[in-house]
């Protein structure tokens, strides 16, 4: 299981490079449950503890949407591993929009906004569930290019998630204009 007992004894490797926790929730027949129990705050602690880390895997991230992390947790994993070129987390994408307007919005989110991101280009969202209209997805390709400022692709087994990377490709063009 990854929780804050997992989470807490391997914050004391700070010249850690990889975290690989590649463990499946469900086995081939969609058996089992989510077993992904960090929240924003462990996630946050767990970055700011490993700065070092070019990879993180914190376990496939699965289609139960029962996680307590957010899209907001991948914003201090951006400003504290600047490292960072592979990232595989489990975020709960029900409030995905207002959980981006709210990055942008919050007062504690400001100084983090203000500091140099990593260059991560693919983020790892495995099965994850996300349900968006059209305007939704300019939505989060804009949200996730403020976390990401390198982000290319959304790497999935969703068809959504090609479609938020499609407009991922439109932000940059636009930046580059």
């Amino acid at each position: 299981m990854t929780d804050s007992s997992f989470a807490s004894p391997i914050r004391v490797f700070r010249n850690l490079s990889h975290l690989d926790v590649g463990v499946f929730c469900h086995d081939e027949g969609g058996e089992g449950q989510c077993i992904f129990k960090l929240d924003n705050n462990n996630v946050t602690k767990l970055a700011m503890a490993l700065p070092q880390l070019e990879y993180i895997q914190l376990g496939h991230p699965c289609f139960e949407n029962s996680c307590a992390t957010t899209v907001a947790c991948l914003l201090p994993i951006s400003v504290y591993c600047v490292e960072l070129q592979s990232l595989g987390i489990h975020f709960n994408t029900t409030t995905i929009i207002e959980d981006l307007k709210n990055i942008s919005k919050d007062s504690k989110f400001q100084e983090l906004r203000s500091l140099p991101r990593c260059r991560l280009s693919c983020l790892d969202v495995f099965a994850m569930p996300l349900t968006l209209d059209e305007s939704g997805f300019k939505t989060v390709a804009d949200g996730m290019i403020d976390i990401f400022p390198s982000l290319e692709l959304c790497e999935g087994h969703r068809d959504v998630w090609n479609e938020v990377s499609e407009n991922l490709r439109h932000v940059d063009a636009l930046a580059r204009q």
